[in-house]
């Protein structure tokens, strides 16, 4: 049993180094892309691609495990010749993916995923896209580099798979395996933090090339292909140019925004709210005890009163934020690296202007590939957990908004104006744990959330405070908007409209409108067009709109799961892909109906092709 075992661990550093050896390869076929970064920065792909790395090799590991199970049981010469022939078999199917993505990232521009599988329908017209001597070329290299690990494998590692080892425990040893195989999980899913891992976790640098370079592509492959979207639109409802015209219809109108802000450059401060819901916003209409700063705070700045979520997550909510790209149903945008890196970035915009730009997060950055996402967006400065001592890691998602805010303050002392900085905060997630003694009696679910974002209120609420006493404030934009809002009760549906209607807050010295109200609808994806146009400055993306300008059209539309809503000073509706039809509809529904459809189709034409 225990030669059996070392074979294992054996075999798993042979594939580890098959792995290395796939990123040598990878990065010398792109000399020109590698000679751009220096080679320490080149090593650093092989630390940072490690996790994913072991995650490919323990998959590769389970059929192996499952063998040697068996061969516990059922002595015979299976066992050695099993394993040759799922090595080679695995070395060519691997050697295939490693050339072809080496071929392709020439032209592509991403490490390969599933897509190249789509084109698998019509071989021919696929193999027309290559030359004959590139077939050639790469049928001779996917060869070559079989033959040669094939060769190794022969040499050093199949000769310790021989099955004439007699096991005289063998329901312990039966025990010890199945435990093996349970514990593989933990690897395989990149260690035991609450995010399993993603492409996004081998990102680490500024520059595609580098963080590309250290995916791993097989990992990449079957990652890709086993959470692959699909390639038609399932939301079609009328023809694609009608869709078209009729999206045009509600995003085309700009016109002239009413100028709230004194200046064209300010700093800008974004807060991003876990979980801050209308219902809890005594401002908006809800609960007056629990967000007392906010409270207090509406009155001081511009209020967008009628503002919605994109989606139910934070990984929609960023994007939406951030690139002004609204949330699909059943799929998330931010989980494909490919994707996130073609949308435009307000980060990028402000960074071309000379800003300085950092995103503050005290948890897993790695969650939901946030940090492929934020690395894509061109942010110069990510803080993560990472940055902060282990001893404050007090909550089960990374540090409390107090460490965060802190350190955030400690920053803001000295700083290069002009800047802009995203915070992202975190304590009122699940499980709302929060370092206070609890305001309200109670120990529900909805009692710990109240508590924890009275907490989250007030370490915002004092850090605003201090704020406003500092030589910066005075040319700063402050905008404090929700993530996405929660089901506080088993009795609210999941499409409602409750669950999406979030705050949008503006304050700072550089606002020149205080203790206003903004009632046109709008939404997160509305937030970057509105900003630059407070700044004179284009914005590229149309599916939202600036919420300043009295000619621009005043709606929402949210997703959810499989259905969407579309709102409208007028009407309103929600509607079910699943059951194919509306499940709530106030107003003339048909036509807020037919809005909703076409957004969402032309929406997932866009996503599709990026």
């Amino acid at each position: 049993m225990k030669r059996k075992l070392v074979a294992l661990l054996i075999y798993a550093l042979f594939w580890m180094i098959f792995f290395i050896f796939a990123r040598v390869f990878f990065i010398l076929t792109h000399y020109k892309e590698a000679f751009q970064f220096a080679l320490g920065t080149l090593v650093a792909t092989f630390w940072h691609g490690l996790k994913l790395d072991i995650s490919a090799t323990s998959y590769g590991l389970i059929l192996p495990l499952l063998a040697t199970l068996l061969s516990l049981w059922i002595r015979d010469n299976w066992y050695r010749s099993l394993m040759k022939w799922y090595t080679w078999m695995m070395l060519l199917i691997s050697s295939a993916i490693i050339v072809g993505d080496t071929f392709l990232y020439t032209y592509w521009g991403f490490r390969m995923d599933y897509t190249p599988l789509l084109y698998l329908k019509t071989p021919h017209e696929a193999a027309a896209s290559a030359n004959t001597i590139q077939i050639v070329v790469f049928c001779v290299i996917v060869i070559l580099i079989t033959i040669i690990f094939g060769s190794l494998y022969n040499r050093f590692i199949s000769r310790l798979f021989e099955n004439n080892e007699k096991v005289r425990y063998r329901l312990p040893a039966t025990l010890l395996i199945m435990i093996i195989c349970g514990a593989l999980i933990i690897p395989i899913r990149g260690g035991v933090d609450v995010a399993p891992i993603n492409a996004g976790t081998a990102y680490f640098s500024e520059h595609l090339f580098v963080n590309h370079s250290a995916i791993n592509v097989l990992w990449n492959v079957g990652s890709s292909v086993f959470n692959h979207k699909p390639s038609t639109n399932p939301y079609v409802y009328v023809s694609q140019s009608q869709a078209r015209e009729l999206t045009d219809s509600l995003t085309s109108k700009r016109g002239s925004p009413e100028k709230v802000l004194n200046n064209l450059r300010p700093n800008i401060l974004v807060f991003i709210l876990e979980s801050f819901g209308n219902s809890l916003i005594g401002a908006l209409g809800g609960d007056s005890l629990t967000t007392p700063y906010l409270n207090r705070y509406a009155g001081e700045g511009l209020l967008f009163s009628n503002f919605y979520a994109s989606g139910n997550r934070t990984d929609k909510a960023l994007p939406a934020i951030l690139s002004g790209y609204p949330a699909q149903p059943a799929t998330s945008i931010i989980k494909e690296p490919r994707k996130t890196q073609s949308l435009p970035s307000l980060t990028k915009v402000l960074n071309d202007l000379n800003y300085s730009s950092s995103f503050w997060y005290g948890g897993d950055i790695n969650f939901a590939n946030f940090n492929s996402f934020l690395i894509s967006s061109g942010f110069h400065q990510i803080i993560t957990k990472d940055n902060f001592n282990p001893a404050d890691y007090n909550s089960k998602w990374g540090v409390h908004d107090h460490v965060l805010f802190h350190a955030l303050k400690d920053s803001m002392k000295s700083l290069k104006e002009p800047f802009f900085r995203v915070v992202l905060t975190l304590s009122s997630h699940e499980p709302f744990e929060v370092p206070m003694k609890p305001v309200f009696s109670g120990k529900d679910e909805s009692v710990k959330f109240r508590n924890s974002v009275y907490y989250a209120d007030s370490t915002l609420g004092k850090f605003l405070d201090w704020a406003k006493g500092q030589e910066w404030w005075k040319n700063t934009l402050v905008i404090l908007v929700a993530d996405h809002c929660r089901r506080n009760s088993s009795q609210d549906l999941v499409f409602s409209e409750k669950i999406f209607k979030i705050p949008m807050l503006w304050l700072g010295g550089a606002l020149n409108k205080r203790g206003a109200r903004i009632t046109k609808i709008g939404s997160q994806v509305d937030i970057p067009e509105t900003l630059l146009g407070q700044m004179d400055l284009p914005w590229e993306l149309h599916f939202g709109k600036d919420l300043l300008s009295v000619e621009s059209r005043s709606f929402a539309f949210y997703t959810y799961n499989e259905g969407f809503a579309f709102i409208t000073d007028t009407a309103s509706v929600i509607f079910d892909k699943k059951l194919n039809r509306p499940v709530m509809k106030k107003g003339t529904a048909v036509t807020a109906e037919k809005y909703g459809k076409a957004y969402l189709q032309v929406l997932y034409d866009d996503y599709l092709k990026r």
